[in-house]
């Protein structure tokens, strides 16, 4: 059975969040924790990423959200024949975040999806396609729905879970 990791954002993801809400509809999941939820740094982030895929012995489908995608793809990209594919949501800024954008710029060698929204307070949709582009994802912007968090009213996300489940199926 195939391992989907979950992997929040800063400050993680509640209770109420939409990939808390993944992790009670979906099988087999598990959350990658961080040292430290209150701090990004990219780096620490992505090595605790990286250590999650490494110690399952089958691929995995990745579910990020916000500076969770940049951890994601910093780690997938050192071993993408272990990643089946990755659902990439509000993905964050590198530069808001001081992160150095040229790391991230490569090509995802598995499916992916960037999912971004009108009017994310966090990250702009041109940025976000600009990513999806970089990353050879494909891009769904699903109009005025805030960051695609609690705060924007995403808790329960069928349409996200949807998503995903089209994404595996591809």
């Amino acid at each position: 059975m195939t391992t989907i990791l979950i992997v929040p954002g800063l400050r993680n993801s509640g209770p109420t969040h939409w990939q808390s809400w993944f992790e009670e509809q979906l099988t087999n999941t598990r959350r990658v924790e961080q040292a430290d939820w209150e701090k990004t740094c990219l780096s620490d982030w992505a090595a605790r990423v990286g250590e999650e895929i490494d110690a399952l012995t089958e691929s995995v489908w990745i579910v990020a959200h916000s500076f969770g995608c940049l951890a994601s793809v910093t780690a997938a990209l050192t071993r993408p024949e272990r990643i089946h594919g990755a659902l990439l949501v509000a993905p964050a800024d590198p530069d808001r975040f001081g992160e150095p954008a040229a790391l991230l710029e490569e090509k995802l060698h598995f499916p992916s999806l960037v999912v971004s929204s009108s009017n994310d307070p966090w990250v702009k949709a041109p940025v976000a396609e600009y990513w999806a582009r970089q990353w050879g994802s494909d891009y769904r912007n699903i109009g005025e729905a805030g960051h695609i968090n609690v705060d924007s009213g995403h808790g329960p996300w069928p349409d996200g879970l949807r998503l995903f489940e089209q994404l595996r199926g591809a």
